[in-house]
């Protein structure tokens, strides 16, 4: 039986939480939270409704590049595997949803995004179906190769036409 994927737009609520399993695998925890908020038609008054929190775990590639793009409060646009995450503390059994990330993108509602391949893009490997382009929001910008590669077909001609 395959798990329930979900599709939803959330908000970091803390920082990526990047490590390393003894392996050598890059994984990232990821706080999200989603909320519903409608105007009152009598107050016409936003509202915040139920909020859902969850954590959220990417993996390899797509783990490295949140972690490097993604920021406290950015509102983001996120895919992912629902499951349960079980473990014992003090004897007592614990459980809690948590989602496994396959896709996970800055929001453009309100905000600007500039987006640039990864380092592993450049240099040609294969992404095996993980690799996306980095993206920065807001402030939190960082460093990037400022040349797009020779053989990206995107770069060439005028910027506001596609290359065909």
């Amino acid at each position: 039986m395959t798990l329930p994927t979900m599709t939803g737009i959330g908000r970091l609520t803390a920082d990526p939480e990047p490590r390393y399993t003894a392996s050598g695998k890059a994984v990232v925890s990821i706080s999200l939270a989603f909320n519903s908020r409608r105007k009152n038609p009598q107050t016409q008054e936003w509202e915040d409704g139920d909020v859902l929190f969850i954590r959220g775990t990417a993996w390899e590639r797509l783990a490295e590049n949140a972690t490097e793009t993604l920021a406290k409060g950015m509102e983001v646009l996120v895919t992912g595997e629902l499951r349960t995450e079980s473990w014992e503390k003090d004897g007592q059994k614990q459980s809690r949803a948590a989602l496994l990330i396959r896709s996970i993108a800055p929001s453009l509602a309100f905000s600007v995004a500039t987006v640039t391949k990864d380092a592993h893009s450049v240099n040609g490997a294969q992404s095996g179906g993980q690799g996306r382009g980095g993206a920065q929001q807001g402030s939190s910008q960082r460093s990037r190769p400022t040349q797009p590669p020779q053989d990206d077909p995107w770069a060439t001609g005028t910027p506001n036409e596609p290359p065909f």
